[in-house]
């Protein structure tokens, strides 16, 4: 039996000078990401800390702090039916399933392959030995290839894949936490529009009663026609705005109804007596709950896929090394095919380098350095962003708390300033324009109010949001568990 030979220098050379290169892999250069923070919100006392990773921060029902029970099993449906959150959870499942793939480099490549051809050469030709003969090819064939990481690119390209994940998964949590705020705050608004709603049918009833008692009036001629008109005027002023507020409920439940992935026609909310109560903001809110906006999270994920692309756009300057090998056997004869006379085999590297492009390698190190830039300066912003939209909402709650309590103050001086009108106007000492005058003052006092509390419901979604999900270390402060698959699967 003939000895194998072995291996000649120059592949020894080859594969020796591809290791030693191996040492000079790619790397991203760019140092961790940092961003400088103030020492506290201005209307939330002191407790600043640099910014981390929201990876880690703990999962439950925010919005628990209204204390509604039929906000939170909107809330669930949220998670489980919204539409919007399924796609969003699909991209997340896409991105995960592309670093599979990325990893997949690691590994050689394994394929195989058969043929049977049965032809006939001319029988005019020179050039071959027996013109117009017939004959059959018969062929097998396995092949297996392997590129090695020697630059590190595929474990960069891995590296990228794994932050686009986790970015994608972040963006799914603020998707969810998005959909939750503004459910929140449509239902809230509802709630706000059925107390209006309660507000303008009593009012409607004190109007009834105002137009009876001066119709009563007219009749024992002690008021006037005029009296009479004003009172009905009135009266049907005051049905036209309870009419109105219909709209815009309808138009809140409807949204309700699209954001827990149902038909608006077959959803309904019925009305409800008690309005949920404003959650207190406890003083020196501390940083750390910045750190769970999925948003953030999100953005510096994309940081770091940026700058693992900056290290795969470097290894397009090395050479690229291939080991190969292939065989089978190939035969006119079935009976032949698998004989030793019939199997070849080949076994060997192969390395590639690009001599020239055209300033294409550096014009793609360029664009990534450039991404990578970009991607910086949009963490910063979001930083930024998510600062000014914490102290908004602080400053809002401090301010509107503020407003509501002079606005209460509003309310109570007008319900008395309607008793004395309504008191002159049945002595007969004031005209039925007094009664009109502090009836419109009381109604649009208590109607502001209510706006008021609107107001106040929604810088606290708002606040909440701005803060990732709350602002208590665990329990009723997080987003809450990510879907576990797309509604409809």
């Amino acid at each position: 039996m003939t000895p194998n030979p072995s291996p000649s220098p120059r592949i020894l050379i080859t594969a020796s000078l591809a290791l030693l290169l191996g040492a000079c892999a790619a790397r991203p250069p760019e140092p961790p990401l940092k961003v400088a923070l103030p020492l506290h919100y201005a209307h939330a006392g002191q407790g600043w800390t640099p910014l981390q990773s929201a990876a880690a921060m703990p999962a439950g029902p925010w919005w628990g702090v209204f204390d509604d029970p039929v906000l939170s099993a909107l809330e669930a449906r949220v998670a489980s039916h919204n539409q919007s959150l399924a796609a969003q959870l699909a991209a997340y499942e896409q991105a995960e399933a592309a670093i599979a793939q990325a990893q997949a480099a690691y590994f050689p490549t394994l394929s195989a392959g058969a043929s049977a051809t049965r032809s006939k050469s001319a029988s005019a030709s020179n050039s071959v030995a027996q013109p117009g003969r017939i004959f059959n090819s018969l062929s097998t064939s396995v092949t297996a290839s392997w590129a090695p990481d020697l630059w590190g690119k595929v474990r960069l390209q891995v590296q990228a894949g794994e932050a686009s994940a986790e970015a994608s998964a972040a963006t799914l949590r603020f998707t969810q936490l998005s959909l939750q705020g503004t459910l929140a705050q449509s239902y809230l608004q509802l709630r706000t529009v059925d107390a209006q709603v309660r507000l303008a049918q009593d009012t409607v009833a004190a109007y009834t009663r105002a137009l009876q008692l001066t119709e009563n009036r007219y009749r024992a001629g002690v008021d006037t026609a005029a009296g009479v008109a004003q009172a009905r005027t009135q009266l049907l002023q005051a049905q036209t705005s309870a009419t109105d507020l219909g709209v815009t409920r309808v138009q809140l439940q409807n949204a309700i109804a699209v954001l827990v992935g149902q038909a608006p026609g077959d959803f309904t909310l019925p009305a409800v007596n008690a309005l949920p109560g404003v959650p207190a903001i406890p003083p020196g809110i501390p940083v750390q709950l910045l750190q769970r906006r999925p948003d953030l999270a999100a953005a510096a994920a994309q940081v770091q896929a940026a700058n693992a692309q900056i290290g795969v756009a470097q290894t397009a300057w090395l050479p690229n090394l291939t080991l190969s090998a292939q065989g089978g056997s190939q035969a006119t004869r079935l009976a032949e095919l698998f004989t030793a006379p019939s199997l070849f085999w080949s076994i060997g590297p192969s390395l590639a380098a690009t001599l020239f492009d055209g300033g294409l390698r550096r014009a793609q190190l360029a664009s990534s350095k450039a991404a990578y830039r970009q991607t910086v300066a949009n963490y910063r912003q979001d930083v930024l962003t998510a600062l000014q939209q914490v102290q908004d909402n602080l400053a809002a709650q401090s301010i509107l708390a503020q407003e509501a309590q002079q606005q209460a103050a509003v309310v109570q001086a007008a319900a008395v300033s309607l008793r004395l009108a309504e008191n002159q106007y049945k002595a007969g000492i004031a005209p039925y324009l007094n009664v009109i005058t502090a009836q419109t003052t009381a109604t649009s006092a208590r109607n502001a109010e209510l706006t008021l509390l609107n107001r106040r419901y929604a810088a606290s979604v708002a606040l909440i949001q701005a803060l990732g999900g709350g602002w208590g270390p665990t329990g009723q402060t997080a987003i809450g568990p990510l879907p576990a698959a797309a509604a409809g699967d």
